[in-house]
């Protein structure tokens, strides 16, 4: 299960369930593929909101790879979702929220969870 404090999010691709994590690491692959000087720079690109399909692959293969998964730029280019091209564009909105996300908007949503917890299995709320 991804923990979302660490930045961790999941994403149904190839039929699979992966983690998807930007480290450290990934965000200076990151930082590289795109140019930027810092990690401001990478944020601020991706604050314009518009990214390419390129884009997109080297960010989910960004992710898998700070997850640890051994997966090239490639294997992210052939991977399909039930969801088509909608599911690709989520994954990198949540990916990017959980790591560039404001603290404020976490601990909202955190406290949000904790007011109406999901109901247990079996159980209606």
């Amino acid at each position: 299960m991804a923990n979302r404090h660490r930045g961790e999010i999941e994403a149904c691709l190839n039929g699979k369930t992966w983690k998807l994590c930007l480290t450290l690491g990934a965000l200076a692959e990151l930082e590289d593929a795109f140019g930027c000087e810092d990690m401001l720079a990478l944020a601020e690109r991706f604050e314009k909101g518009r990214l390419s399909a390129n884009d997109a692959v080297r960010i989910i293969g960004a992710g898998l790879r700070g997850a640890g998964y051994d997966v090239s730029d490639d294997d992210v280019r052939k991977m399909r979702s039930d969801s088509g091209v909608l599911e690709f564009i989520d994954v990198v909105a949540r990916l990017l929220s959980a790591t560039f996300g404001s603290p404020e908007k976490q601990d909202d949503a955190a406290r949000e969870e904790a007011r109406n917890p999901a109901p247990f299995p079996g159980m209606t709320s």
